[in-house]
């Protein structure tokens, strides 16, 4: 029966501590009878369990057996009476737990000072309660059930409502950590998978990642207990950042980040991201990238402390559904369980990290490989006079075309055009005595790495990495262009616009000279990347080596750059008499696209490479009109395709290669190579990996012992 009566009266609850200072002031309900069921302040247990108080501060209540009967005789529930004592085991004193702001506590928020030392509750294993079992303010399970009035922390309820939204608040923190960590493990490194399906699955490492926190606590120990969830998120996050890796580089190189050999490679998308978007542009994006990653260390590592200290509390609740997602997932996988897109027992982060421990023995392994094939050189003992016997007196240039792929002439949005441009330069060439070959190369890297193709050009070898061509350039492989050099019968120049300070491998290729974009006398602007526009390029060629009069055949390596992203802004073509230092350039450049608004629209992005491989193609047909002769040789081919923004990931790795000359007898000697007359190979063109090409050149114009070889190629 509930108490009534006409006056209820406020009533001191007594607090009994080993210090022996009264707690606040606390409220109790009055007995039936209108007596107090409570004791004054400072009211304690005798030993015969009766209650003796303050004198003359009211009436004994009698023994706590009694005190309980009241309680039950008014309905209330005895084990539920504010400020219930709990008899400690050492001297069997009642001792109360609460907060001193508050006077008494409910039994939502009483904990059990297990040893009696008065210090505070314990965990279940004896050792002082952690972060881990209460919120990181300090309060108590925000899920552990309250006693009415008070506001979840132990404390009587001044303010329902924000004691209410901080519960919102910190279940919604805590999905918050359970979203981060599902989508860092479901996550994919490639742009083409981030779909919503990928995220709808079931992840296998996040049910073993549970098990483990589970067997680790809370009887596990402390110090393992704690650091083991903060290491496994920071390790998530370091995972995360590594496929965002993935995804840049897939999107640009179609392959995953090398963790040993593309750290080199951040260095050239920083270049990409001043020449786009300006210094400070670079700046911005460089810093905003390194506040990310901290950012994601920091998410996830706190991600994953704060579901420890969830399964912490409810450690039943979680051993049963991990139990019950394992099972699933199992089933799922037995019978290929899939939600459209993907299996939904997902397993992506294991077969990730794995693939990354077999990209770094694959590493390891391909030093050894890459030693043996380049000790494997038929090439290597062939005598001078015997090398590019059937080029004696020919002035040889090889021309890299950046970035010109088979998207350019067979892509149907920019085919037309570049076909149209080549068909009409192979219209004026056959009329003016030229002949010319074409067909493709597959090319060892996509979307960028330029040098990696120019050294399998010129070595013979698939420099597929950085290691490779170090490995290459630190070596004494003839190149195909220091094979020129060691005949003693032409002189070799490097034409580098790209190259902007000291370039070593120079001496590797076997180049007499180099002229970079320091050295060729131009005083005009760049052109975003590129530091020199290509007809400047071939105008320098010409004043400082091809058009000397009195010298001998040389061999010239020339890139032309113009066509390298971001293709904005463009130069123009002039005439060759024009062109001058560069000066003229300045009004070009000034009136050109701006980088920065062409990114931002890929059908834009893909217009503009189209006219930047015109403006290079351009370049070189009329430089070869104007300036080439009967002993001129010219072979001209892409590096490897543009960026995926362009190809749409079509066409693969191939690029256009062409040899022109004016001499029937050059073009006699590859006959038997089968490559379609003109300058632009049809799609049925043959194609070679590029590694091949040093090997059947050098067969062509001279003496090969070994030709087996080359045709296992």
């Amino acid at each position: 029966m509930p108490i009534t009566g006409p006056a209820r009266k406020d009533l001191r609850v007594a607090l009994w501590t080993r210090s022996g200072r009264l707690p606040a002031q606390a409220t109790a309900p009055a007995s039936e009878n209108g007596t107090d069921t409570g004791t004054d302040a400072g009211a304690r247990l005798a030993p015969d369990g009766s209650r003796h108080g303050p004198p003359g501060d009211g009436p004994d209540c009698g023994t706590a057996a009694e005190e309980d009967a009241h309680r039950a005789s008014a309905g209330q529930d005895v084990g539920s009476k504010p400020g219930r004592d709990v008899t400690s085991k050492d001297d069997g004193r009642v001792r109360a737990e609460g907060t001193a702001a508050a006077g008494i506590l409910t039994d939502g928020d009483r904990e059990q000072d297990r040893d009696g030392d008065g210090d505070g509750p314990r965990d279940g294993d004896g050792t002082r309660a952690q972060d881990g079992d209460r919120d990181t303010d300090g309060a108590p399970d925000p899920e552990r059930p309250a006693a009415p009035g008070s506001d979840g922390t132990g404390r009587r309820g001044r303010n329902p409502v924000g004691a209410r939204a901080s519960l919102v608040v910190r279940h919604g923190a805590t999905a918050l950590a359970a979203v981060l960590v599902l989508a860092a493990l479901l996550l994919p490194n490639k742009l083409g998978h981030l779909t919503a399906p990928m995220f709808l699955r079931i992840p296998v490492e996040g049910i073993c990642g549970v098990a483990v926190l589970l067997l680790l606590g809370p009887g596990g120990p402390g110090r393992l207990r704690r650091s083991v969830p903060a290491v496994a998120g920071t390790a998530l996050g370091l995972m995360v950042v590594l496929k965002l890796l993935d995804m840049g580089f897939d999107a640009v190189y179609k392959r995953p980040f090398d963790l040993v050999l593309d750290w080199i490679l951040l260095d050239d998308g920083q270049s990409f991201l001043r020449d786009s978007m300006g210094p400070a542009g670079a700046i911005a994006v460089v810093v905003g990238t390194v506040v990310l990653v901290l950012l994601l260390l920091v998410l996830l590592a706190w991600a994953t402390v704060r579901l420890n200290r969830v399964l912490a509390r409810h450690g039943a609740a979680a051993a049963g559904g991990t139990l019950v997602l394992g099972t699933v997932w199992v089933l799922c996988a037995a019978l290929g369980v899939r939600n459209t897109a993907a299996p939904l027992a997902a397993g992506s982060s294991a077969e990730f990290l794995q693939d990354r421990v077999q990209q770094v023995r694959a590493g390891l392994r391909d030093k050894e490989e890459f030693a043996r094939e380049s000790a494997d050189d038929d090439f290597a003992d062939v005598p001078a006079d015997r090398l590019l016997t059937g080029l004696r007196g020919k002035d040889v240039i090889f021309a890299f075309v950046e970035s010109y792929g088979r998207s350019a002439v067979q892509d149907p949005e920019m085919a037309p055009q570049v076909s149209a441009l080549l068909a009409d330069g192979d219209r004026r060439l056959r009329a003016a005595g030229w002949s010319s070959r074409s067909a493709f190369l597959t090319s060892p890297t996509y979307g960028g790495g330029s040098w990696l193709a120019h050294s399998t050009f010129n070595s013979g070898l698939w420099i597929k990495n950085q290691q490779r061509y170090r490995n290459l350039t630190s070596g004494d492989r003839m190149t195909l262009t220091s094979a020129f050099r060691k005949t003693g019968a032409w002189r070799t120049v490097g034409i580098m616009p790209g190259v902007t300070r000291s370039w070593p491998e120079g001496k590797f290729y076997g180049l007499d000279h180099v002229y970079d974009s320091r050295t060729m006398g131009y005083k005009g602007p760049k052109f975003s990347w590129t530091p020199v526009p290509d007809q400047y390029s071939l105008s320098a060629f010409e004043r400082l080596e091809h058009g000397k009069p009195g010298r001998g055949p040389m061999m010239a390596e020339i890139i032309l750059a113009s066509s390298h992203n971001p293709w904005a802004p463009i130069p123009r073509t002039l005439g060759w008499d024009e062109i001058g230092d560069g000066s003229v350039y300045d009004a070009i450049e000034e009136s050109g696209k701006d980088p920065e608004e062409v990114w931002k629209d890929p059908a834009q992005v893909r217009t503009e490479y189209r006219r930047a491989i015109e403006y290079s193609l351009t370049s070189l047909i009329t430089y070869v009109e104007k300036y080439g002769d009967e002993n001129t040789v010219l072979v001209f081919l892409g590096d490897h395709q543009p960026v995926s923004t362009v190809t749409e990931d079509r066409f693969g790795r191939d690029v256009p290669v062409s040899i022109l000359a004016r001499d029937p007898a050059v073009l006699e000697r590859v006959s038997d190579w089968d490559w379609q007359p003109g300058l632009k190979p049809g799609p049925d063109a043959p194609v070679w990996r590029m590694d091949a090409f040093r090997d059947r050149f050098l067969s062509a114009y001279g003496d090969r012992p070994g030709a087996a070889s080359a045709a296992r190629r």
